[in-house]
């Protein structure tokens, strides 16, 4: 039996066909039935990320029409299933949403009970709402990297959402960070304790500069995977580049010469693949996260807040790069709560 507090019909944007954000189409929804281990959120704020304009069209998951994408949330739990406690109810929580399952841009989102993050109790539903998928990205891309004071980190695209966190999160962990990316992010960087800014992305064909060769242990690329190919250069030997935007298709150097270690990083390879244990790991770090946020030991990036009617245009404002800081969609006001 379900406990439950939704309703049995709600709101949400839902993909037809195509591929752009203006395609959406607002639908009354029926409420989904949970699973055993799932809980039903109601969303105050949804996050909007790259990957959800990425997605439309079916192209990173298999779609039908009327599926509701998005990725990113915050609200609070209206209902449990079977397996679930109870006292679950009403928690504040924040989550990231597999591709494959129901998504964000809706009144409610079914969301498995070991995806979910406790908001501190000082930290507001924005704040949380946009987190996940830029922040835990950032935390995985660090895993990647053995720990070694003082190690010299470049970070190309340090000027986005998961570059925010990555600069703030490797500072704190003792790198020697260097950010790539417009002047325009210099003194903010800075001021979190990034050491050098340099010009960047590398344009097309741009060779990397002589200055920045065999300076770094380790690469993060923000960019995609070419620009990460153009940045193999910049490494020591026994080195690291962990792609964020797509994946190196070559090897970027011959055997044994630099002999580097490449990665990538999707938050998606643990919604098909992780166990109980990495969810422990990833929710225990997005909650170490939002923890440091509500202290103030971590900036967020500035938020751009919209209403839910606004969501498609707002989404594809994202995709057009027609505005700076963090897209948040206002689903729910907590005084309708």
């Amino acid at each position: 039996m379900i406990k439950s507090a939704a309703p049995d019909h709600y709101r949400a944007w839902c993909w037809e066909q195509g591929t752009s954000a203006l395609d959406l189409v607002l639908k009354s929804v029926s409420r989904p039935v949970l699973q055993p281990d799932e809980v039903l959120v109601r969303n105050h704020v949804a996050g909007l990320n790259p990957v959800d304009w990425k997605a439309l069209g079916a192209r990173l998951a298999q779609w039908g029409p009327g599926w509701v994408p998005g990725v990113d949330g915050a609200g609070i739990v209206a209902a449990v299933g079977r397996d679930v406690e109870s006292e679950c109810l009403g928690r504040r929580v924040a989550y990231h949403q597999s591709l494959m399952r129901p998504g964000s841009f809706a009144e409610y989102t079914p969301v498995r009970l070991r995806a979910l993050i406790d908001l501190p109790r000082t930290l507001d539903f924005e704040t949380a709402a946009g987190v996940p998928c830029p922040a835990l990205t950032a935390w995985l891309a660090l895993a990647k990297l053995p720990s070694q004071a003082g190690a010299t980190l470049l970070i190309a695209g340090a000027g986005g959402g998961v570059g925010n966190y990555l600069s703030q999160l490797a500072v704190n962990r003792g790198f020697a960070v260097t950010a790539m990316c417009n002047q325009r992010h210099w003194a903010r960087l800075r001021a979190m304790g990034v050491q050098d800014c340099v010009a960047g992305p590398l344009k097309t064909s741009e060779a990397l500069p002589d200055a920045l060769e065999n300076c770094f242990h380790a690469v993060i690329d923000c960019v995609g995977a070419e620009h990460a190919a153009a940045l193999a250069p910049a490494l020591k030997a026994n080195g690291h580049i962990v792609c964020i935007q797509n994946r190196l298709t070559e090897w970027p150097d011959p055997p044994f010469t630099r002999c580097i270690s490449v990665h990538e990083v999707a938050l998606g390879a643990l919604h098909q693949y992780g166990d109980d244990a990495d969810w422990r790991d990833l929710t225990t770090a997005g909650h170490r996260v939002l923890a440091c946020l509500a202290e103030q030991t971590l900036v967020p990036e500035e938020s751009v807040i919209r209403d839910f009617r606004d969501l498609p245009t707002f989404l594809n404002d994202l995709e057009h790069r027609q505005f700076s800081g963090k897209a948040l969609i206002r689903v729910t006001s907590v005084k309708e709560a």
